[in-house]
């Protein structure tokens, strides 16, 4: 994305009054993007379903997560806010929250090409996975990247590389030399429960991720790794997620403070002085209201947990879908309507590729549909309750059922809302369907709704989905 892209400050409220300004309301913002998008062609013919991104509201949620853990943290306290790549895999908008000062953390070896190639410097990046490799922790090592250790057969791979480590001869210019062990921690499992979303909730009490703390002797081997190894010097645990209650995900960190308090009156001395808290703030994805805030979570983090922001812990947290969803718009063209057994269907370009969440979760993710005209301009009219279809072929592939909304015709849009994280950016590549096209989008403040796009990636080309399936090798299984 151009670096000039203008900043905006954050919304005020949802949509925007007659008069005002535009470039101010997400509302207002999106609709001008759509009309744009049509005007400019962006969408059409060649390329009837898109995905849309609103620079000024990532931004804004950028500076909503540093402002709210400033105001209740002490003075000098490091924190490091790291983007979860996995929520939004697109180097334009790694680099875009890198120059508004988010990090990236990582859970496999794209993820981390991915925030390299976004500049997003080793010290400003932390490596998560409850699978990682012998060869992805020694890349970890070599780039100096923190790590979190899922377990303890990973901790003894850890082990080995300090060891190594330790014996490879000095290097470089004379005086104190940089360590070569990164940031390490251990990622605890504080097993409070579940949230509404059995499958993203993290911290249940057979959960895969992390030591499961509550088992027995669990929490006793990780008091006593601490102190064979001096060098671990950081705690993470992650316990909230889309469908997890503040007060628990407070809870859980607490669980992690508590812990990181007993590991440093055993070993004497402040050795863990990071603390990574995680991410998984919850998205209101019923209307565009922004809730639950920053700055909401932070508060209620100073009052459950206040040793925690006293200054004596640096800080991580690892938030992603909160930071992007609300920011993301798929836009598709309704290429038939039909009906059947009574019931409206507009057919769209939009379905399990790029919802695949909603289209086989939709009590978990039901999305809000927006309806416009073929001119990008919104749809008015009764509600009439109608299936918003997608293009694969299965009965199920739908972005909502029997939603009452105005009554949509061939060559009409629809936009599925607050799907900036985790939805066209996670594609799902039934019936071998191309990857949508994404563009960032500004629009101009006092030109009366000017919008200027720039891509951030572009449509997969039919040449592109061959190379993907083999094409090369189209003679490999004839002999």
């Amino acid at each position: 994305m151009p670096s000039d892209m203008p900043s905006a400050p954050p919304p005020d409220a949802p949509g925007a009054p007659s008069g005002e300004d535009p470039a101010r309301s997400p509302a207002a913002r999106r609709d001008r993007a759509v009309r744009a998008a049509v005007e400019q062609g962006l969408v059409g013919d060649a390329a009837p379903v898109v995905a849309l991104l609103d620079v000024a509201g990532i931004r804004a949620s950028a500076a909503a997560l540093h402002a709210a853990f400033a105001e209740v943290t002490a003075p000098g306290t490091p924190v490091l806010h790291a983007f979860a790549v996995k929520a939004a895999p697109l180097v334009p908008v790694l680099r875009l929250l890198a120059a508004e000062g988010i990090g990236a953390e990582v859970a496999s070896p794209g993820e981390l090409a991915l925030a390299r190639a976004a500049g997003v410097r080793a010290d400003r990046t932390v490596l998560d996975s409850p699978a990682k490799t012998a060869a992805e922790l020694r890349d970890a090592f070599a780039l100096g990247i923190a790590v979190n250790a899922d377990n303890p057969q990973e901790l003894a791979r850890i082990d080995a590389l300090v060891g190594s480590a330790a014996r490879a001869p000095a290097t470089g210019s004379p005086g104190p030399a940089a360590s070569p062990v990164p940031p390490c921690g251990v990622r605890v499992n504080p097993q409070l429960g579940a949230g509404s979303i059995g499958a993203l909730s993290t911290a249940t009490a057979t959960s895969k991720f992390g030591v499961a703390l509550r088992d027995e002797g669990a929490r006793a081997w990780v008091v006593q790794a601490y102190l064979d190894r001096p060098w671990l010097t950081r705690l993470h645990t992650h316990s909230g997620s889309q469908g997890i209650p503040l007060d628990l995900m407070a809870q859980g960190v607490r669980s992690l403070y508590e812990l990181a308090e007993e590991i440093n009156a055993a070993a004497g001395r402040r050795q863990i002085d990071t603390l990574d808290i995680g991410g998984g703030l919850p998205v209101n994805f019923s209307s565009d209201e922004e809730t639950p805030t920053y700055a909401t979570y932070a508060r209620l983090l100073k009052d459950t947990v206040p040793g925690l922001l006293d200054g004596r812990y640096g800080l991580v947290t690892e938030f992603g879908r909160s930071l992007l969803a609300k920011h993301g718009t798929v836009l598709a063209r309704v290429e038939y309507a039909k009906s059947a057994g009574g019931r409206p269907i507009a057919v769209t370009h939009a379905g399990a590729q790029v919802a695949t969440r909603t289209v086989y979760a939709p009590a978990s993710w039901p999305l809000r549909i927006a309806a416009y005209d073929a001119g990008g301009r919104p749809r008015t009219g009764p509600a009439v309750a109608q299936d918003i279809a997608g293009p694969a072929c299965f009965a199920g592939d739908l972005l909502a059922e029997n939603r009452p909304m105005p009554l949509l015709e061939q060559g009409d849009l629809v936009a599925a809302l607050d799907t900036g994280a985790y939805f066209f950016t996670a594609h799902y590549s039934y019936n071998s369907l191309a990857r949508p096209g994404i563009h960032g989008f500004v629009v101009k403040a006092g030109t009366g709704g000017e919008v200027r796009f720039a891509t951030v990636r572009e449509q997969q080309t039919t040449d592109g989905i061959v190379a993907e399936s083999g094409g090369a090798y189209a003679d490999a299984l004839l002999d």
